[in-house]
């Protein structure tokens, strides 16, 4: 790995693994943000047990692992990914700056919320980082198509000679 991603993996999925690990120990005030949630996905799935302080501790211990698995460089862009694919709805849920009357608190609900759509960027960048070690993965499968491709060739040629 090299020295920019040892530093920026870890830098990037700070907030997720103390978020996560905060989410997972007390849902607080999370757990009544993700009610709504929790009732949409009751409707569609009514004999599920999910309430809003479950659904919050999900949210936060696939953060926290995806969090540590990006910031120790396991599974990088499948982590990023993963996180990328959790911001969203968390901060569609977390920071409605739209519902906000008090002008102070709207923007700070705003900062909150472009922050986070900035982090998903980041996130959505870091699952296209190929690894210095490892080609990236379109490019593995194009080389592992004409790897099968010279092979049934070979064959193709031995079986005629």
């Amino acid at each position: 790995m090299t020295l920019l991603r040892t530093v920026a993996r870890p830098l990037l999925a700070s907030m997720f693994v103390v978020g996560g690990a905060q989410a997972l120990k007390s849902p607080g005030p999370r757990a009544a943000k993700a009610q709504p949630a929790a009732d949409l996905l009751k409707k569609l799935a009514p004999s599920s047990p999910l309430d809003g302080a479950q659904l919050a501790r999900l949210n936060g211990a696939v953060q926290l692992a995806a969090g540590l698995a990006l910031a120790t460089g396991h599974v990088p862009r499948i982590a990023a990914f993963t996180l990328a694919a959790t911001v969203p709805p968390t901060t569609f849920a977390g920071h409605p700056y739209w519902n906000e009357t008090d002008p102070a608190a709207r923007a700070n609900q705003r900062i909150h919320f472009l922050k986070n759509l900035s982090m998903t960027g980041g996130l959505l960048m870091a699952t296209l980082d190929p690894d210095p070690h490892k080609k990236f993965i379109a490019r593995r499968a194009k080389d592992k198509v004409t790897d099968a491709a010279s092979s049934v060739a070979d064959q193709i040629d031995h079986l005629r000679g």
